[in-house]
């Protein structure tokens, strides 16, 4: 390994450049929106309701006329916070008897959870826009712009111009998961901020929750 390879922080082999509004700015020039989707028991359809939620489905799909990315995050329960909710409940009671059924059901919870791999599921649908790239730019948003302006009110100035064009492909992902019988609301920055940091960062969900 040579010394400019160890030299490189870990931001250098993110593609993120920043989020800005909910959106995405990849170092590429590329633009992303991520909608969170609801889950839906498809199972429990009758063969009538699962036909029909297919045909959805495949009508969606095939009226695309751009990518996306289904992203499933998969993790176990976090039942710490619950927990800890639970032994302040403890605290609070004023009787023995009922101290003693709280701290019993709080065994119940931990020795289940224990037991039993439970997982949490979220569903999330990438949406992108690549604005078109001009040979020879360094900044696919920069060739379009014109010279007079500086280059911060260029990039606000195309930012949004392309933004519009990438609320466009969202609005027709969420129009095509509604006919699908499922909910979708668009993250933002916050979220979207809080989605990656989990995502680089799954360790963090396994440290101690100190309980006063």
């Amino acid at each position: 390994m040579t010394n400019t390879t160890k030299s490189k922080s870990t931001q250098d082999f993110v593609p993120i450049k920043e989020i800005r509004d909910g959106v995405i700015v990849l170092k590429s020039g590329g633009m992303r929106s991520i909608l969170l989707a609801s889950s839906l028991n498809f199972a429990l359809k009758s063969q009538d309701e699962q036909a029909s939620i297919l045909m959805q489905f495949q009508n969606f799909a095939n009226s695309l006329d751009f990518s996306v990315q289904i992203m499933i995050q998969s993790k176990k329960l976090d039942i710490r916070p619950y927990l800890a909710l639970l032994e302040e409940r403890y605290k609070e009671q004023a009787t023995e008897l009922m101290k003693i059924q709280v701290r019993e059901y709080i065994e119940f919870i931990r020795t289940f959870v224990d037991s039993t791999n439970i997982m949490s599921k979220s569903f999330f649908v990438v949406i992108p826009y690549d604005p078109p790239i001009m040979t020879g730019s360094k900044n696919p948003l920069s060739g379009f712009l014109p010279k007079s302006k500086t280059p911060t009110e260029d990039f606000d100035k195309q930012f949004q111009e392309y933004r519009s064009q990438l609320e466009q492909r969202v609005a027709v992902v969420e129009q095509g998961l509604v006919r699908c019988g499922i909910r979708s609301a668009e993250l933002g920055t916050e979220e979207v901020v809080e989605l990656y940091y989990k995502l680089f960062n799954p360790g963090e969900t396994e440290k101690p929750i100190q309980i006063t």
